[in-house]
């Protein structure tokens, strides 16, 4: 899959793709507007690729010379250039997957993912473009094994069925409401809480499991999904170390 396009010298592109086999690998694409290698490799397209390596070209920071001899493209995904919020979540969601560097080792799961989200919201309308957002982030947390729970209260163990969870967001977990009090005024301002009501946490452990082409089925209010956006964000935050500016 094709994560970024960018020019590279006069006539030439620099592609940034996500493999199966080699995870995240940068090739150049040689030739004009008009080349058919370079409408082949736009951002999005996936299928198969073939790549010419000329390790005699390496620089001296031992990457090799790489170009796209060849693209068999299998989905062009042409419904994302058709409607701005699908555009500007698709390019959220391949800056996630490049500043987590591909997910650092499953790749073939990594694409996977990737895949899914690009397929569904190639026909998504606006709101579900936006849950399917918050969708890939909560699965893009658990694929690196950094989603919290949120059923419990991480300190006392309670299970939280309809009151609210405190997500410590520096300490990245879920406290309920006596645990959360139990700390100084300054210190909560310190480590920073998303408040996570029940319709939040029921959303998120819905549609954790589920492919995005089943996320339609479920909807939920303003206030829960900018609590889940919150949430999601500020986990993988934690993790990628920036917070990236297409997810706003």
């Amino acid at each position: 899959m094709v994560l970024r396009c960018r020019s590279s010298g006069e006539s030439n592109s620099e592609i940034t793709l996500l493999t199966a086999e080699e995870g995240i690998i940068k090739a150049t694409v040689f030739g004009g507007a008009k080349s058919k290698l370079r409408a082949h490799s736009a951002p999005y397209n996936s299928g198969q690729v073939w790549i010419y390596r000329d390790k005699s070209k390496e620089n001296a920071h031992n990457c090799s010379y790489a170009k796209l001899s060849d693209f068999d493209v299998q989905s062009w995904r042409p419904g994302l250039r058709e409607l701005y919020e699908r555009t500007m979540t698709a390019a959220a969601v391949t800056e996630t997957i490049l500043s987590s560097h591909g997910g650092g080792g499953e790749w073939g799961t990594a694409l996977g993912l990737a895949t899914d989200t690009l397929d569904t919201l190639e026909h998504a309308n606006e709101d579900l473009c936006a849950r399917l957002f918050v969708h890939f982030l909560w699965r893009w947390a658990h694929f690196l094994g950094v989603q919290p729970h949120i059923e419990n209260c991480a300190n006392c163990s309670e299970e939280i069925k309809d009151g609210h969870l405190l997500y410590n967001v520096k300490e990245s977990a879920a406290l309920c409401i006596s645990c959360a009090e139990k700390q100084g005024e300054q210190e909560r301002k310190d480590n920073g809480y998303i408040k996570l009501n029940p319709g939040c946490r029921k959303w998120l452990s819905a549609v954790g499991g589920l492919d995005a082409s089943q996320v339609y089925r479920y909807s939920m209010d303003s206030k829960s999904y900018d609590e889940a956006k919150a949430l999601a964000s500020a986990v993988l935050t934690g993790v990628l170390g920036k917070r990236p500016a297409s997810w706003e």
